[in-house]
């Protein structure tokens, strides 16, 4: 029998979103907002938006799949217990993966996730 661990799971609910507005800290940069908010869960929970502002859905579809690549390359190095949202500009469909990587890690060292001097 094989353990599954659970290391993230997605934010679906209206009120998740609105408590974590509300209650969390927000980390802003040119190509992405980030709310963080820590949880009493074992693990990390993420959800992703995104406007209308940004374009149609093709444009849209697609900040999210870069949004959540980045955050897929950086999420062992994430400690777990946090949930986290990600707000797309609309800088961010037009910017290629691994700035929006840069930008995301650098949010993440500016919210002390991430210690730079000992990555693991």
């Amino acid at each position: 029998m094989e353990v599954i661990i659970i290391n993230t799971v997605s934010i679906k609910k209206n009120y998740e979103f609105k408590r974590i507005y509300k209650k969390g800290r927000s980390f802003v940069n040119s190509a992405i907002v980030v709310y963080i908010l820590k949880n009493r869960c074992g693990f990390n929970r993420i959800g992703i938006t995104t406007s209308r502002k940004i374009g149609i859905a093709v444009k849209r579809n697609r900040a999210r799949r870069l949004i959540h690549e980045s955050f897929r390359q950086l999420e062992d190095k994430i400690p777990s217990g946090y949930d986290i949202v990600f707000v797309a500009r609309t800088r961010t469909c037009l910017l290629k993966e691994q700035d929006v990587f840069r930008a995301i890690n650098g949010i993440f060292v500016s919210a002390k996730l991430i210690d730079v001097k000992n990555p693991r």
